[in-house]
C-alpha cells in the first residue's frame, strides 16, 4: 500500500493542468496522481502520460479505480453535484471540487446529506479561503466583521491563458472569448456566469463579514464586455461592491478591501494560475498598520494540505452547513443580478 494518497481527476482541462497538478508536484510526500479521466481521450492520454497515471474519458473508471483514495473534480459547473455525490457513493476518502460545487440550493443540500450519510468530506476549492494572508487576517481583525460597512472586491485580469502558460503548456483547445452579448438576455446571462465562475472565488469571503444575508438587494448591475460585471448589492445594512473586467491588461490586480469606522483591511491576491505565494494582508487603524504575506505557499497548497489533514484526522472536515450556505448566498447574488439585467428600470430597482 502506497504512503502516499492517490488522486484521481474528473475533467483534465487547464484547471487540472495548470492548478492541481504543478500543486501536487509541490506535494508529492503526501499526494500521487494515479488516474486522470476527461471526455477527450487524446487530452486525458496526453496529461495522465505527464504524471505517470491511468487515463480514461469515464468518471465511472476513476471511482471504481482502487487505487484513488481522493477524487478531485474540475470539470463543467453542471457536473458537479452529481459527481461529488458519486464520489462519496464510491466511498472514497475525500473529495475536493472545483467552485461552486452545486449549481442551486437544493443541490448543496443534497450533496451535504449524502456527505453526512457517507462520513466522505468535502473541500471546496475555493482557494482564497485557504490562503495564509487572508487566515492570518482573519485571525487578527477583531471587530472588523461586526462594524464592517463597505466590501469592495476588484478583479482586473488579462484572459486565463496568459498565466496558464506561465503554469504549464496547456494540452487542450483554447476556448474563443465569448461574443459580444446584444440581448438582454444574454447580458443577464453573463452577469450570472461572471458571479458563478469568478466572483465566487470572493464570496465566501465576503460571506463570513456578514451576519446573515436575508435581506440581499442588488441596488445595480450590468455585464461588462468583453467579460466582466459591475454589481452594487446591500446585505445587513452593509454595501458590497463587486467589479471584475477581463481584458487585455497588462497589470492584473486582484483586492478585496473591508471598510468600518476604525479599521480598514486591504488583501491582494495572486491571480489565478498563478503559484506565486500566498496573498499580502493589510490591516489598518488610526495608530497601526499590519501585514502579513507574502507567505511561501499559496491558497492551492492550502486546500490541498486541508484535505489531506482530514484525511489523516488531523483536522476537521470543513462544516457542509457552510458550504452549502455559501453556496446559497453565490446563487442569491446571481441570480438577483441577473433579474435587475433583465429589468433594469423596474420601480425601487436602482439606487
Amino acid at each position: 500500500m502506497s504512503s502516499t494518497l492517490g488522486v484521481g481527476f474528473l475533467g483534465a482541462g487547464p484547471v487540472t493542468q495548470a492548478i492541481h497538478l504543478p500543486t501536487l508536484a509541490r506535494l508529492t510526500d503526501t499526494f500521487h496522481v494515479v488516474h486522470i479521466s476527461d471526455v477527450d481521450a487524446d487530452t486525458a492520454d496526453r496529461v495522465a502520460g505527464r504524471v505517470g497515471a491511468s487515463s480514461s474519458t469515464s468518471a465511472d473508471a476513476v471511482l471504481d479505480d482502487p487505487r484513488v483514495d481522493v477524487v478531485a473534480i474540475c470539470t463543467p459547473h453542471r457536473f458537479h453535484a452529481a459527481q461529488v455525490i458519486a464520489a462519496c457513493r464510491a466511498g472514497k476518502r475525500a473529495v475536493l471540487c472545483e467552485k461552486p460545487f452545486a449549481t442551486s440550493a437544493d443541490e448543496a443540500a443534497e450533496i451535504a446529506a449524502v456527505s453526512a450519510e457517507t462520513g466522505v468530506p468535502i473541500v471546496v476549492g475555493a482557494m482564497h479561503t485557504f490562503d495564509p494572508g487572508w487566515q492570518a487576517a482573519t485571525a487578527h481583525w477583531g471587530s472588523l466583521p461586526q462594524n464592517s460597512h463597505t466590501i469592495r472586491s476588484s478583479i482586473v485580469l488579462p484572459p486565463n491563458p496568459r498565466f496558464e502558460d506561465f503554469a504549464t503548456e496547456v494540452i487542450s483547445p483554447r476556448t474563443s472569448p465569448p461574443a459580444e452579448a446584444r440581448s438582454v438576455e444574454a447580458q443577464a446571462a453573463l452577469a450570472h456566469a461572471g458571479i458563478m465562475g469568478l466572483a465566487i472565488h470572493d464570496l465566501p469571503l465576503v460571506r463570513t463579514l456578514l451576519p446573515h444575508f436575508d435581506d440581499l438587494a442588488v441596488l445595480s448591475a450590468c455585464a461588462l464586455a468583453p467579460f466582466g460585471y459591475q454589481i452594487v448589492l446591500t446585505v445587513a445594512g452593509t454595501r458590497v461592491e463587486l467589479h471584475a473586467l477581463i481584458s487585455k491588461t497588462w497589470q492584473p490586480d486582484w483586492t478585496l478591501e473591508v471598510y468600518s469606522d476604525t479599521q480598514a483591511l486591504r488583501v491582494e491576491f495572486s491571480p489565478s494560475y498563478v503559484h506565486a505565494g500566498s496573498a499580502v494582508a493589510t490591516l489598518l487603524t488610526a495608530g497601526s498598520a499590519q501585514t502579513w504575506g507574502p507567505a511561501t505557499h499559496n491558497g492551492y497548497e492550502g486546500e490541498w494540505g486541508d484535505l489531506a489533514a482530514i484525511v489523516r484526522g488531523e483536522k476537521q472536515a470543513p462544516d457542509t452547513a457552510g458550504l452549502v450556505e455559501d453556496l446559497r448566498f453565490a446563487t442569491a447574488v446571481a441570480d438577483a443580478a441577473a433579474d435587475l439585467v433583465r429589468s433594469p428600470y423596474r420601480e425601487g430597482a436602482l439606487a
